[in-house]
């Protein structure tokens, strides 16, 4: 449980630290033969042992260190012990009939085997730990996410968008800052020449059929995508761009929306892609 709580903080410890914690936790199962039997079982005796074990496993740096080390070691027993049990109780058969009458088995407890735990313990704590950087991720995730409104042509569209450092893309000849917004947004926006062209830009002509007002907004800017080279995106220059983040809007007017086909977001968290810099050169008033 030590080892689990370590690896989910990502704590620097040494061995011997955690295996003398491990061994005082331990204590409590020796002491249990003994004439403190009683004490041992009173929660205030247990929760007095789990706060030496993390203690000597991690030490004292501050208060919010500490807390820190004890809730996340209670979480970790509670997820893997209380998984244990489940599986268990799962698999194994707790009654019986007997004249029709369902009836308990007659036992005191139902005891889980040392080989049940040796095998699932590490099978629990790995998922327990995958589950937690999950988390983690998706917080991660979710606190880059922002409320865009998209102002085009005298349509406001709305949708999520993730900020993402990675984006770098601009206009050469401008420098304006390129965001990412899914086709599938602009549907019902946008003529169907003008979609069709995104698809495929390297096609166009002059000859075009596209209406002079949307011809007007269109853009080419070149980019590069892995494993390929030398492509052109079709991006369009909106009216403005709002970006709502951390209780702040954020008024853009010089930002190009780029069109992609690709899904921006497998799990559907986000449908456009938000270039760092409009944090910066737009301007912030507070969200109502």
């Amino acid at each position: 449980m030590l080892l689990l709580c370590a690896t989910v903080l990502k704590r620097q410890f040494k061995w011997w630290r955690l295996c003398l914690g491990g061994f005082i936790g331990s204590l409590i199962v020796l002491l249990m033969f003994t004439q403190f039997s009683d004490i041992m079982l009173h929660p205030a005796v247990k929760i007095l042992f789990s706060l030496i074990m993390v203690l000597v496993a991690f030490g004292y740096k501050r208060l919010r260190f500490f807390i820190e080390n004890l809730l996340t070691f209670y979480f970790s027993t509670f997820v893997v012990g209380g998984g244990l049990v489940g599986i268990h109780f799962l698999f194994d058969q707790q009654y019986l009939l007997v004249d029709e009458m369902v009836s308990t088995q007659p036992q005191f407890g139902d005891p889980i085997s040392w080989l049940f735990v040796c095998l699932g313990f590490p099978i629990l704590a790995y998922f327990s730990k995958a589950r937690v950087e999950d988390m983690k991720m998706k917080n991660i995730t979710f606190d880059q996410l922002a409320d865009v409104k998209i102002s085009l042509n005298g349509v406001e569209i709305h949708t999520k968008g993730l900020i993402d450092s990675g984006n770098q893309l601009v206009d050469p000849l401008t420098k304006t800052p390129v965001m990412i917004v899914a086709a599938s947004l602009l549907e019902e926006v946008l003529p169907s020449s003008l979609l069709q062209l995104s698809k495929n830009v390297q096609s166009f002509s002059h000859d075009e059929d596209i209406d002079h007002d949307w011809y007007a907004r269109v853009r080419f800017v070149p980019y590069r995508s892995v494993g390929q080279s030398n492509q052109l995106l079709l991006a369009l220059k909106p009216d403005h761009v709002t970006i709502v983040h951390n209780s702040q809007e954020i008024h853009v007017e010089k930002v190009l929306v780029g069109i992609s086909h690709t899904t921006l977001s497998v799990e559907g968290q986000y449908e456009s892609i938000i270039h760092p810099k409009l944090l910066v050169i737009g301007e912030v008033s507070s969200a109502s």
